[in-house]
């Protein structure tokens, strides 16, 4: 069984630099500007909060709500620690979107054939062994990843060393249920953003909700089948028309 990995990043070491982003937009193949927001082409990115610069990315939940939300196992909880995606299975429901507490998923809205985007934590990188790329390019280790019991065991070495600074808490020790992406700061979360998330895992407090499921079913099975034959046919239109503008091009 894998080891679970997990990312702590220390606010308190992040010097603004932006070498994460820019990390990420590489390895995924993104334009190289810089953006303010999570977006399908930012899925980290740094926030400025007065003194202070933060991440944002996937948390990567123990029990993910965006998982837990969809209908067809596009996304997943590996047992290595990322979330995962597959876009082939995506139906465009959307329902991660609404699902997530910290509001992470993104949606390809402009395009013909649109998928939803969000950190993986580099799950192939870690597989083979490596870093997160934007670990790797941090160049101070505000940003530091490996087994999540050492990361946690890490965490609270510090905060509670002789000399802290730090606030009492490490932000995603409890919020919803665990995740696997760790912050710690010397100044208090919810001046700097972070969203008041239920200790509960997600998918316990939408537990009575899916009650209703098989109605939920039976009523919506139609529909999401017509869901899912728009996407197949979205993308096979896409396919038609990019060999038909390769032939011209020969011609």
């Amino acid at each position: 069984m894998a080891t679970t990995k997990a990312i702590l990043v220390d606010i308190t070491k992040c010097i603004g630099c932006r070498s994460c982003e820019q990390a990420c937009k590489q390895i995924h193949g993104f334009p190289m500007d810089s953006e303010a927001k999570l977006s399908p082409t930012a899925l980290t990115v740094v926030e400025e909060r007065g003194d202070r610069f933060v991440r944002r990315m996937c948390m990567h939940c123990q029990e993910p709500a965006c998982a837990s939300a969809c209908l067809v196992g596009a996304l997943k909880k590996t047992d290595a620690g990322p979330v995962t995606y597959d876009g082939a299975k995506c139906i465009g429901c959307r329902y991660c979107l609404v699902a997530c507490p910290f509001s992470v998923p993104r949606y390809e809205w402009t395009k013909l054939v649109p998928y939803v985007k969000k950190c993986d934590m580099c799950a192939a990188r870690q597989a083979k062994g490596q870093l997160p790329a934007c670990v790797e390019a941090c160049p101070v280790q505000a940003s530091i990843a490996g087994d999540r019991d050492e990361i946690l065991e890490e965490a609270l070495r510090r905060i509670l060393s002789s000399d802290s600074k730090y606030v009492k808490h490490i932000y995603g020790s409890e919020e919803a249920g665990g995740t696997s992406v760790f912050f710690i700061s010397d100044v208090p979360f919810e001046k700097l953003g972070f969203v008041a998330a239920p200790k509960q895992a997600m998918p316990l407090l939408t537990a009575n909700a899916l009650g209703d499921g098989p109605t939920v079913i039976l009523v919506g099975g139609s529909l999401l089948a017509g869901l899912y034959w728009i996407t197949q046919r979205r993308a096979l239109v896409a396919l038609a028309e990019a060999r038909e503008k390769s032939v011209k091009e020969r011609n």
